[in-house]
């Protein structure tokens, strides 16, 4: 065989054996731990306010279980918990600091925040947790059901869990603020809960009388967000001086 056919064949060889790496994926980041700032109890204030319905209560129906026997047998009713509304007072909205002040990563040591699942709907309806915080899952029927969340925030994975009946407890992680986000049973497609992950530990859910407190705050002014499933979100100003309570109110309706 002449040079240039021995040449050609080597070429051809070295290009038939060569190894072209795998694209490498880039290590995932560990969510950024942000510790609160220390607060001042000398200088300590706080927010303390009543979320208002006005108009007529929407009437609250009740949610035919029969296609699973054991959600059946539940002892109490199972009615729709879009308006919780008691004297004019809002049940379930998520009231938070939005802005002015840093945000913050829940302690290591956090106690998680308990979802349960009894008479086959999610108890409470509305839970809200600071971002790095847990959420523990607990099934206290005697039937399976499933955890299904969709979350829109990076840093926030989709949860699907199946948990067996009056099983154990299974726990997950949050990382990112998130809103309204929803929580649904693929077995039982009328159960529906909303899971809130707050920036900072300045938060609260209200209950029947409406009512929410957010203690301990520094001096300043704050956006105040008052956030419903249904019917959306109001945001207020609010100055908290030195040592006091500030006031907040707000007022919803069906539009």
């Amino acid at each position: 065989m002449n040079r240039p056919a021995l040449l050609l064949l080597a070429a051809l060889t070295l290009s038939g054996c060569k190894h072209t790496p795998a694209p490498t994926q880039p290590p995932t980041q560990p969510i950024a731990a942000h510790p609160a700032p220390a607060v001042d109890p000398a200088t300590a204030g706080s927010i303390t306010g009543v979320v208002h319905f006005e108009g007529k209560a929407p009437a609250r129906i009740a949610i035919d279980m029969s296609a699973d026997p054991a959600c059946a047998l539940a002892t109490e009713p199972n009615l729709t918990e879009q308006y919780i509304i008691t004297n004019h007072k809002l049940a379930n909205v998520y009231i938070y600091i939005k802005s002015g002040i840093p945000d913050a990563t829940a302690p290591a040591n956090t106690d998680p925040v308990l979802l349960d699942q009894k008479g086959c709907r999610y108890i409470p309806h509305v839970i809200a947790l600071q971002q790095g915080g847990v959420v523990e899952f607990r099934n206290s029927d005697p039937t399976t059901h499933n955890i299904h969340t969709m979350p829109t925030q990076v840093g926030n994975d989709s949860v699907d869990l199946s948990e067996t009946p009056m099983g154990k407890p299974q726990t997950e992680k949050f990382n990112a603020p998130e809103v309204m986000l929803p929580v649904r049973c693929n077995n039982h497609p009328w159960m529906s809960a909303f899971l809130n992950i707050a920036p900072n530990r300045y938060f609260a859910v209200t209950g029947t009388d409406g009512a929410f407190t957010l203690p301990d705050l520094p001096p300043g002014t704050y956006t105040l967000a008052a956030v419903h499933e249904k019917l959306g979100e109001q945001d207020i100003q609010i100055t908290v001086p030195a040592k006091s309570t500030a006031k907040a109110s707000f007022t919803f309706a069906i539009k």
